[in-house]
């Protein structure tokens, strides 16, 4: 409504929310308070508000660090899909390796420390869309991996002048 509503009806308002809803599956939760959902559903429910202002770039910061395993491969696959649908560019901090890589495109590692800087980027190649399934046997997918490790593990240690 803040964003919108000098320019929408609320019928229109209505048709965005609903249509932002049903793009991260809660189009059944509608009318469900707060209290009554998940950890995993509030979390699309975020997703989903920042969806309904059509954003070409989506910033999120640890989107998925306080969900379990099992929710959290759910939601990364829904963002997957997403992003296949409406094209925006999506900016996310994240510390799981396999998250970064089964999601981007290009990860951008930082240094350690209060002035951190661009350490390193890898270009991830892999084609879209993605099935993580897929990916586990994938030689391409672990190589991206073992780069990002790499670098947490051996060069932030010592990184490079």
């Amino acid at each position: 409504e803040k964003v919108f509503a000098g320019k929408e009806s609320k019928a229109q308002l209505k048709e965005r929310t609903e249509a932002a809803l049903a793009m991260v599956g809660l189009s059944h939760a509608t009318y469900k308070h707060p209290n009554e959902i998940s950890g995993g559903m509030k979390q699309r429910v975020g997703i989903a508000r920042a969806l309904a202002m059509q954003p070409k770039v989506l910033l999120m910061d640890e989107p998925f660090g306080a969900l379990d395993a099992l929710t959290r491969a759910h939601l990364q696959d829904e963002l997957l899909r997403i992003v296949g649908e409406t094209h925006s560019t999506v900016v996310m901090v994240t510390h799981d390796v396999d998250e970064a890589v089964l999601l981007s495109d290009r990860i951008v590692m930082m240094t350690n420390g209060p002035a951190a800087t661009v350490g390193d980027i890898v270009k991830v190649e892999l084609a879209r869309p993605r099935d993580r399934l897929a990916l586990a046997n994938d030689p391409q997918y672990h190589a991206y991996r073992t780069a990002v490790l790499e670098f947490l593990y051996q060069r932030q240690q010592r990184p490079a002048a």
